[in-house]
């Protein structure tokens, strides 16, 4: 009984003190990111760039980091430092990211460039407090630029990181009421010598070891100390409130296209869901409503005949869009009947518009290919 007990308090002692051996997986098992900077550099003092960090993590958020990467290389190859991102045209930076969804982080992302660069001097603020201050940063964005790119001790708490410690301690409290004590964890094993390779080798963890199912607990370098392990109660975790059904919103959407192939946009308004970026005209639909499904919300008169139907799933309701193409001669519609912010796209401009991925869709359906870029040779 006595060397249960034992076993017991070892196993929660190690359960809050694990940063050691986690470290130690980290230095040899480390992800190889364009934007993280390795760990025997850190150790050595080398501090990543904050705008890379910072652009990555905005990057990072919704999205996984197989799709992030050749992002995040093209923006730091067309704008390799936040001046020059701060200056950039807004239209060019909605083209480089359309595809990356949940776009006013796009939008925020410009702003925060420019006032980085004509507030701070180009210089990102080194504290979690500073962080906040500026557009679209928030607690996680804050303390993760804020360790990683500062080596400050903030306590950086993200999906992965989530898993991880509620298996950790088996927090039965569900996501998202568990966040406050998930974050108390965190900052209770955070070594304040290394604590942004401690958040990068959570995030790690929770990749490639500690994922959603089948973890490889086996293999896992704070496996004794974990309750969920030892209980056999992995997958179990994070506990989850029961999921709101979406609602499923209708609309039209109309592609018209000219002989010489060039298809009819416009631009969303600036604000709200897709705000500020290229749609093919349609119904006004909304998350909180349908629109018109038929051809009496199309842009002009035409022969407008329905190629197929799309579904795009958005963070909060289902999207069903009937899809009508119309083939236009090249002095077609008359100048009156065309939409006020509209422009004709070529076959060759077309792959490179602001365009989020539900209007592509949209377009796929009247024009197969035609949102595809060409491959190269």
């Amino acid at each position: 009984m006595a060397r249960r007990e034992a076993s017991v308090t070892d196993a929660q002692a190690s359960s809050t003190d694990f940063s050691r051996p986690l470290l130690a997986w980290y230095d040899r098992h480390h992800r190889s990111l364009p934007w993280r900077t390795p760990p025997d550099e850190t150790k050595l003092g080398v501090l990543p760039d904050p705008y890379r960090v910072w652009l990555s993590e905005v990057m990072l958020q919704q999205t996984t980091v197989g799709a992030v990467k050749r992002y995040f290389e093209a923006f730091t190859d067309a704008w390799p430092t936040v001046e020059a991102l701060a200056t950039a045209e807004t239209d060019d930076v909605m083209k480089a990211w359309a595809g990356l969804g949940y776009y006013s982080r796009a939008r925020n992302l410009k702003k925060c460039a420019e006032t980085v660069a004509s507030e701070y001097g180009g210089r990102f603020p080194d504290t979690e407090a500073g962080l906040k201050t500026l557009p679209g940063i928030g607690d996680y964005t804050a303390a993760a630029i804020a360790a990683i790119a500062f080596n400050r001790p903030a306590a950086v708490v993200d999906g992965n990181i989530e898993r991880v410690i509620t298996r950790l301690h088996a927090i039965e409290t569900p996501l998202p009421q568990a966040k406050p004590e998930i974050r108390a964890r965190v900052a209770q094993a955070l070594p304040h010598d290394r604590p942004g390779d401690f958040a990068q080798a959570m995030m790690d963890l929770g990749a490639t070891i500690c994922t959603p199912r089948r973890p490889a607990c086996v293999l896992c370098p704070i496996a004794d100390g974990c309750t969920a392990r030892r209980e056999g109660t992995a997958e179990r975790f994070p506990v989850k409130a029961p999921k709101m059904e979406k609602p499923t919103r209708c609309g039209a959407a109309f592609v018209a296209v000219r002989t010489d192939g060039a298809v009819l946009l416009r631009q969303r308004p600036p604000t709200g869901l897709l705000g500020g970026m290229t749609e093919v005209p349609g119904s006004h639909w909304t998350a909180r409503q349908d629109g018109s499904t038929d051809t009496s919300a199309a842009p002009f008169p035409a022969d407008w005949r329905e190629t197929g139907s799309i579904r795009h799933v958005f963070t909060h309701f289902a999207l069903e869009l009937s899809v009508f193409r119309a083939d236009l001669h090249n002095d077609q519609p008359p100048g009156d009947q065309m939409p006020g912010d509209g422009w004709w796209s070529s076959p060759d401009t077309l792959p490179g518009e602001a365009l989020p991925t539900v209007m592509k869709k949209a377009i796929e359906a009247a024009i197969p290919g035609a949102t595809k870029k060409p491959r190269k040779g």
